[in-house]
């Protein structure tokens, strides 16, 4: 595997963009919407992105340079194509085009989800893991088979990550939420019973984060925090260790933003040692979204000679993980040429 590629991550509240080779990444330089209340703004963000997407750029080519990357060293670029909000991947995109034209290189459409289990195969031994993604729109359990990443099991309203920012809101707790309640869950003393809802290998929070917001009433905010956590956790833990069971497959991934919260890292892990499965997370740099990601499946694309055209880089909000042919695995053993 060669090359250099220049990735844009821009689905939602992060923009970020960087440089990769097969060894490491090379730069990255981020610039993060906070909103001033509440949640995300679809809108806001998007401007946001394009506000700052020039110097964000231009300060990852000015890093580049330090470290002999040349602008005619890049081989590629490539963008988050989605899923995300449509109002900020159409910026990223834009920004994408006019730097494959300008550089007269390949360009790069890459599925959000599977960035986050590409990076974290890279950055810890896993191998042909069973990963689960979880993030703020996103709560997925994927694995690899016969050419796509299949989904073994998903949430069938909100994501994990949405579900805590949500209740966060309604405790008054400042976005994101999911630090804080984690914080606030190791103070609790007492478990209050919630809605657990698995239904097959699918999961369900938005009636879990409803039951929190409406415990508050007559519980403390630590015991809510913690009972939310436990029941939300041990959810996707359980669908995730069927998952393991049903394809036979002996290592865990962690991905996504919400694998940052050590009790969910804790459950994981012992669920894998009994099963005698290996449990991997990345660094915590790569768990949130962020341009290395990006980059690095851009690289692998670029190298199986995954690439799009211009009048096809049109964005997918809906982008799902399981329609894309994975061009870069190799077939014989579900390993990538990492």
């Amino acid at each position: 595997m060669k090359g250099t590629v220049l990735g844009i991550e821009g689905t939602a509240w992060n923009l970020s963009a960087a440089f990769v080779d097969e060894k490491d990444v090379i730069a990255e330089v981020t610039h993060t919407y906070v909103p001033p209340v509440g949640g995300i703004h679809p809108r806001e963000a998007a401007q946001h992105h394009a506000r700052f997407a020039s110097h964000v750029i231009g300060k990852l080519l000015d890093e580049g340079r330090k470290k002999g990357i040349s602008r005619s060293m890049i081989d590629g670029i490539s963008f988050s194509q989605g899923p995300g909000l449509g109002a900020c991947l159409r910026t990223v995109a834009t920004a994408a085009r006019a730097l494959s034209l300008s550089l007269d290189v390949p360009l790069m459409g890459v599925n959000h989800c599977l960035a986050h289990i590409e990076i974290g195969r890279w950055k810890t031994p896993a191998r042909d893991p069973v990963t689960l993604y979880v993030s703020g729109a996103n709560s997925q359990v994927l694995a690899y088979n016969m050419g796509k990443y299949r989904v073994f099991g998903e949430t069938l309203d909100i994501g994990l990550g949405n579900a805590l920012d949500k209740f966060a809101r309604s405790a008054q707790l400042a976005h994101p939420g999911g630090p804080k309640i984690e914080e606030l869950a190791k103070k609790a003393r007492n478990y209050i019973p919630m809605p657990y809802v698995v239904k097959g290998m699918d999961l369900s929070f938005s009636g879990l984060s409803t039951a929190a917001t409406d415990a508050l009433a007559k519980a403390s905010l630590e015991d809510v925090c913690y009972s939310f956590q436990e029941t939300a956790f041990s959810m996707v833990v359980e669908v995730t260790e069927r998952a393991l069971a049903h394809t036979g497959k002996n290592e865990v991934l962690l991905a996504g933003g919400v694998g940052a919260n050590m009790r969910l890292r804790e459950m994981l892990k012992i669920m894998c040692e009994d099963r005698g499965a290996y449990f991997y997370v990345p660094e915590k740099r790569f768990m949130g979204d962020n341009g290395a990601m990006i980059a690095y499946l851009g690289l692998l694309m670029l190298n199986s000679g995954n690439t799009i055209s211009v009048e096809n880089s049109h964005v997918n909000p809906n982008f799902r993980p399981d329609s894309v042919e994975v061009t870069w695995i190799n077939e014989k053993d579900g390993e990538g040429d990492l």
